[in-house]
């Protein structure tokens, strides 16, 4: 078991997250061989939710029937994920050259919670990964059981370079806008990392990329080199601040760039949740998914609506929850509901400054009346920049795990834990590379990175 000075100085003196510290526990995080059984399903089932996602994008947006013996038609739905949307980055998220094209890395944001595992949200365009690669490897010395092992920066690469396969040395660049600087320390250790293995990869900002001939370059040593791949770690509602993002966008659609995740706005959408749930996509969504990974999508995935200030004929009624067993036909009834039914969140979806971290959460059984109400008309305000959603809200379990105390001491912790896990896309598969745990106090009821949290990677228990 390492000590707290020994953790200390390891994980908090060349501190991976910018500026920012949390708790230190002597002890990853205990996963069941179930529960490691059920993260690889669910690895598979968000790689094959993208991929239907993207197939009902495209329908939509041409208006073709989206199934295959029903002449059913939902161009609503191409409406909603285009919404707000630039017109340049919606003709680049529909090019030739990006089809089928998916994140490499998947992260889905799961709470453990009475009933199992609920994912809140479907990251592509996730931060953690040199962070979770750190950690099992300061944790793996004391713990060989640390799921992924140390080889998740191999294993980043590999996936990376899959998609240069004619290159067998590619030039990677990690693309980190400012917007996204609290990552950076990470992402710098783990290309250095992986540097010192012999793969030419860099982390740069936006501005050093440079785009020449219908070519990118970065600086290298002080010299321009051509890049061969950008991994993109920068949201697309940041592109106007990303200098030479159009040079991208060129060199990607003459196929002279390959760039990761893809600048498609409609997979970075939480509204793409709410769309599993909606009943005129049922049958979608049966038709194609394969059966075990439907089954895990609708049993982790909370019940999701897209919020819309609409006007409805008077015989409709809004697809929401219910109050006090009705349906509805305002979102402000919902003020109306009762604790127990205000067990609701509200966030923004996406291609927003605020729709990461928890910038925009609100927890209707946390908050009064009043404040309530004013989340609601906030998210329906006509002016917004992008939609919000309502989420049923699935308290996470009060578990217990041993932290170091302020004088250094091992004390048995209650919080609550969300896990992120790292899967790394491989052509049709997925492979869980690490698992990263935030054991939050039990009196916080949204966890996200915070100073009180631990931050851990996972074992499998024996």
């Amino acid at each position: 078991m390492p000590s707290r000075d020994v953790l200390r100085t390891k994980l908090l003196e060349p501190p991976l997250f910018a500026e920012k510290i949390w708790r230190l526990s002597p002890e990853p995080w205990p996963l069941s061989a179930a529960q490691l059984a059920e993260l690889k399903v669910i690895g598979g089932a968000c790689l094959s939710y993208q991929r239907a996602l993207e197939r009902l994008y495209f329908r939509s947006a041409t208006d073709r029937k989206i199934l295959r013996n029903r002449d059913l038609h939902a161009p609503w739905v191409a409406q909603y994920l285009d919404r707000h949307k630039p017109a340049g980055l919606i003709e680049h998220g529909r090019h030739r050259a990006v089809k089928g094209q998916h994140p490499v890395v998947l992260r889905p944001d799961l709470l453990i919670t009475e009933q199992g595992f609920t994912m809140t949200e479907l990251d592509s365009v996730p931060g953690g990964v040199g962070l979770t690669a750190y950690l099992n490897e300061v944790y793996a010395e004391d713990f060989p059981g640390v799921v992924g092992g140390t080889d998740l920066p191999q294993r980043f690469h590999h996936a990376l370079a899959a998609l240069t396969p004619e290159m067998r040395y590619p030039l990677i660049a990690i693309v980190v806008s400012e917007e996204s600087a609290t990552y950076r320390p990470e992402f710098e250790w783990l290309a250095e990392k992986l540097r010192s293995i012999g793969h030419d990869t860099h982390v740069v900002d936006p501005s050093q990329v440079m785009n020449m001939g219908g070519e990118s370059f970065i600086p290298v040593d002080g010299a321009p080199r051509r890049a061969d791949l950008l991994y993109r770690f920068f949201e697309l509602f940041d592109l106007a601040n990303v200098k030479g993002a159009d040079g991208i966008f060129a060199a990607v659609e003459a196929g002279k760039l390959v760039l990761t995740p893809p600048m498609k706005a409609f997979q970075e959408e939480k509204l793409g949740l709410a769309l599993l749930h909606h009943p005129q996509l049922a049958e979608f969504w049966k038709e194609n998914l394969p059966e075990d990974h439907h089954e895990a999508l609708m049993r982790i995935v909370p019940r999701t609506w897209i919020m819309e200030r609409i006007d409805l004929p008077p015989t409709a009624v809004l697809h929401a929850p219910q109050v006090g067993g009705r349906t509805i036909r305002d979102w402000a009834e919902l003020a109306d509901a009762s604790q127990r039914e205000r067990n609701l969140i509200i966030k923004a979806s996406g291609f927003h400054e605020t729709a990461w971290g928890a910038r925009s959460v609100t927890l209707g059984s946390d908050v009064s009346r009043e404040e309530w109400l004013e989340a609601i008309d906030s998210a329906l305000h006509p002016d917004n920049e992008t939609f919000h959603v309502l989420q049923e809200y699935h308290k996470p379990s009060r578990l217990r795990h041993p932290v170091f105390s302020d004088d250094g001491t091992v004390v048995q912790a209650d919080g609550r834990v969300r896990l992120c896990p790292y899967f790394l896309v491989d052509g049709d598969t997925t492979e869980l590379s690490g698992v990263m745990a935030t054991f939050c106090p039990a009196d916080k009821k949204i966890i996200h990175g915070m100073t009180d949290a631990a931050l851990l990677p996972c074992v499998l228990r024996a």
